[in-house]
């Protein structure tokens, strides 16, 4: 099978599990949605190709590519950070941040908590995780909304509400893999605890221990296998 051929696959079935959540999302969570249950499958193995976070976002929020370069490419002063320095990726790691049932995440609460939680707003105005004192590496990880276009308009902030917002950790990231999960993670709890909310793996099933473990020990052999140079540790949050 050419290698052509597995990305096109690769990137298929990303899609399909993306699409899957934005339904999941939009049409609300019903009783005992949100509790860990048995797992049919486990997450796809490091070598997968997927889709960048660019693609993901126009892909399966219905933003096309030249609207979002257009949104890129403003004077805004925000506009380039947080933007990848390459498009070169083999992997993508997600988690949800979702409202509990019967509620929504309003878009001020968001900002707050993102702020709380160490992210900055930049390019397709979503937020994003830098690395400490080099934001010119680009994210270690970006959050956008689950709701297409997936960004947030900050200029009606007051009016946004969401039932969940997406995690996204793109690999290779400006420090080893184990290292940006280590970051995100915490992020994601932490945006979870003031929002009230819930943090759910990117099978929409809430992350717990063992599910933690094995994204960590996943990473741990991406490290391995990518030989990625150690750099500072970002600050915990």
């Amino acid at each position: 099978m050419s290698d052509t051929l597995l990305l096109r696959i690769g990137i298929a079935v990303a899609l399909s599990l993306l699409f899957g959540a934005i339904i999941y999302f939009g049409r609300g969570r019903k009783g005992g949605q949100g509790r860990r249950v048995a797992r049919g499958r486990e997450e796809p193995a490091s070598g997968r190709v997927e889709p960048s976070l660019g693609e993901q976002l126009a892909d399966s929020w219905g933003q096309a590519p030249a609207q979002q370069e257009e949104l890129a490419l403003d004077a805004r002063p925000h506009a380039e950070l947080g933007k990848r320095v390459s498009d070169d990726f083999d992997r993508i790691v997600s988690l949800y941040v979702a409202a509990k049932a019967g509620s929504k995440l309003r878009g001020q609460d968001i900002v707050v908590a993102a702020e709380k939680a160490g992210l900055t707003f930049g390019h397709m105005d979503v937020f994003h995780r830098l690395v400490d004192g080099k934001p010119e590496l680009g994210p270690i990880f970006s959050v956008a909304n689950i709701i297409k276009p997936g960004s947030f308009d900050m200029a009606r902030i007051a009016e946004v509400e969401t039932p969940a917002i997406a995690f996204f950790l793109t690999l290779p990231a400006p420090v080893p893999a184990l290292d940006a999960w280590e970051t995100m993670e915490p992020a994601a709890q932490r945006m979870a605890d003031l929002l009230d909310g819930v943090v759910l793996d990117q099978e929409r099933n809430a992350l717990g221990r063992q599910r933690i473990q094995h994204i960590r020990e996943e990473l741990r052999h991406y490290d391995r296998q990518n030989a990625a140079p150690p750099l500072s540790k970002p600050t915990r949050w």
